[in-house]
Parts: structure tokens; C-alpha cells; sequence
């Protein structure tokens, strides 16, 4: 089975092909430095630039696989959660094109896209832990199979991937800032007591991030240095008070990331896989830690490769191939699903 996937969830447009359970190939175009101008993601310039993107990108695939339309068995496509405008934008494409050829469609949930995408590198044991930390999600899920998910416990307010970005703002640095504020953490000197773990004082498992970035936010803001430099584009150029500030921001949020997964981990005592995905899972701080957390437990960590943490289209074609495996499809009045809202469990499928 060829699987077409179409990712535009929010500020990626990418398509990629997945045959049995392997990449043939695939492609993205950026908008990140349209969005660098505004210090955030415009969703109505998201939507125009997929709308613009997504049919070039399609023949570009073709010819980069070597497939023709005819060959695609499937067409898979983000249905949420997102932006609304972005992700009707690849719905329809992917409507029309599976319309078009006469081949099954198929909506899928971004979200869990993400952490089936460590299945393209390395088998997936079930039943698992998955994390997902990414720009607007910070999500922990017990996973039975594909196609079923389990969500032990979700961001109330900032995810850990926006409160990244927005500390990178206040700090300066050009969007987005994630990447740039884990290279400076790695050079700074981590001062354990100077940020608080936000919401770990209970006895659940969702997380909220909205005061620590407010924590650090204050802590900038009364400080005697002159002037933040901006923009900060490299490490080069900032100074040690600024690195020590994102070391000690950077291992506040993962340390609160090990404490909720290690208390999910002795709940699910069946469980002894980890499965670390989304784009805050290229942070080379929060990957030790969870490597060190299983190998004390004795168990395993599968994390994909960087370039599927983040958003990508990849994800969206092998998620939709193991799916399509078991006849799973939508007609064409399924819906799209913002960001906000639950998406429903409406596949119409022969048997999961």
C-alpha cells in the first residue's frame, strides 16, 4: 500500500509518501521566516502560504519518488488539532485529490501522528508511554495500539513549546527560539533553585507552564543589565548571564517533565517503553533525562530522529498506512478539528 500524507496543521506545508512502512520520500517548505517578522505565527497568512505551497510541493514529490498519481492508494491528512484556516487548506487538497483518483481518504490526529512517527526508525512494543511535547501540546498518553490512545494528562494553559518560544522573545532571541535556547542552555550553568517547577504539587499528570514563563519573564525584567541584545540570532553573541538564564529556564521545564512521566510510569506498571515525540523533543536536555529515567527503570526510549519531531508530513503517511491497513477511512464529510476541541473517534474501519 502507498500512503500520500499532507501535513499543515500550522506553519509546514509538507507531503511524503510511506510504501509497507517505509519512506519513499518527502517534502516541506517553511514559513518560518515569514512568521520571524511578526515574532509568532499569523494564522491567515498560515493558510495563504499552504494554499500557495501545497500544490507545487505535490509534483515536486512525484517527481522526487519517481511515483505518478495513479500509484497513491491512500490519501492521509492531518485533521487537527491546529489552525482552523491551515488545516482546512491540506483537508481539502487531500479531499480533492483522493475525489479525484478514486482512492480512499483518511483524517488523522495530529497529535498521535507524532508518536507513531518513531515507528518509521524502530519498532513500537505496545502497550507504551507516550510523551508529546511540542509547540502548542504537551500531552502524556498510555498507547495500546495505532489506533489507540489513552490521554493520561494534558497541558491546562502554555505548553512547553510555547513557553520556549516566549521566553525566547522576552530574551531576544528571533523566531522561533526554541533551538537557539537549547544551544545556550548547553553553555550555560544551571542554577536549580533560580525558576520553580511549575504544578507538580498534586497528584496529576497534566502540566501548566504559564508561570514559570511569567516567573522568568519577572526575574528578566528586574535585573540590573542595560539591555538584552537584540536580535540575538547565535550563541556567539550572548553573553554568560543570558546562557545561565536559559540553563536555568531549560532544566526547570524538563525537570517537571521528569517528574509527571516518572509518576505516570509507576501508575502504568505494565508499561516499560517511553515514546518521546514533538518538536520539543529535539531539546538535548529533555532527551538525556529521559533516556536516564528509563535506563534507571530498565527500560527503553524511542525518540525519532530530529527531523521527524517536528512538523512533517512523514508522521501523517505512516500513521495512515498502518491505519489503511486495516480498511480504516472517513467519507467526505468529515469534519476539520482546531485546536480546542476533542476529535472524535469516527474512522470507519474493517477491523484495528
Amino acid at each position: 500500500m502507498l500512503c500520500l500524507g499532507i501535513e499543515s496543521s500550522c506553519d509546514e506545508s509538507a507531503l511524503a509518501l510511506v510504501e509497507n512502512g517505509t519512506l519513499l520520500a518527502s517534502v516541506l517548505a517553511s514559513q518560518s521566516n515569514v512568521h520571524a517578522l511578526f515574532g509568532g505565527v499569523v494564522p491567515e497568512l498560515a493558510s495563504r502560504e499552504h494554499y500557495r505551497y501545497l500544490g507545487p510541493l505535490f509534483d515536486q514529490l512525484m517527481e522526487r519518488s519517481g511515483c505518478i498519481p495513479s500509484d497513491i492508494d491512500l490519501v492521509a491528512v492531518a485533521r487537527g488539532p491546529g489552525l482552523l484556516g491551515s488545516l482546512l487548506v491540506g483537508v481539502g487538497f487531500g479531499k480533492a485529490l483522493a475525489f479525484g483518483l478514486g482512492i480512499p481518504f483518511l483524517g488523522l490526529n495530529h497529535l498521535h501522528a507524532h508518536l507513531l512517527a518513531a515507528g518509521l526508525e524502530r519498532d513500537i512494543v505496545y502497550p507504551c508511554l507516550g510523551l508529546l511535547v511540542s509547540g502548542g501540546h504537551t500531552h502524556i498518553y498510555r498507547m495500546e495500539s495505532p489506533s489507540s490512545f489513552e490521554q493520561l494528562g494534558r497541558t491546562l494553559d502554555d505548553a512547553a513549546g510555547e513557553a520556549f518560544d516566549k521566553i525566547g522573545k522576552i530574551l531576544g532571541m528571533t523566531y522561533p527560539g526554541g533551538r537557539l535556547l537549547d544551544m545556550l542552555a548547553s553553555q550555560g550553568h544551571v542554577d536549580a533553585a533560580l525558576f520553580p517547577r511549575p504544578y507538580i504539587d498534586n497528584d496529576n499528570l497534566d502540566f501548566s507552564f504559564s508561570g514559570l514563563k511569567t516567573a522568568v519573564a519577572t526575574y528578566v525584567s528586574v535585573q540590573p543589565w542595560q539591555s538584552l541584545p537584540r536580535p540575538l540570532v547565535n550563541a556567539e553573541s550572548a553573553p554568560q548571564w543570558l546562557k545561565d538564564v536559559c540553563a536555568s529556564f531549560n532544566f526547570a521545564v524538563v525537570d517537571t517533565l521528569r517528574v509527571k512521566v516518572e509518576r505516570a510510569l509507576n501508575r502504568q506498571t505494565d508499561i516499560h517503553s517511553l515514546v518521546l515525540a514533538g518538536g520539543v523533543a529535539a531539546n538535548t536536555l529533555l532527551r538525556r533525562e529521559m533516556e536516564d529515567l528509563m535506563q534507571q527503570r530498565g527500560g527503553s526510549l524511542l525518540v525519532p530522529s530530529p527531523a521527524l519531531c517536528t512538523d512533517n508530513a512523514a508522521m501523517i503517511a505512516y500513521a495512515g498506512w498502518l491505519l489503511g491497513q486495516h480498511g480504516c477511512h472517513h467519507d467526505f464529510s468529515m469534519e476539520t478539528i482546531p485546536r480546542g476541541r476533542a476529535i472524535p473517534d469516527d474512522m470507519n474501519c474493517q477491523s484495528v
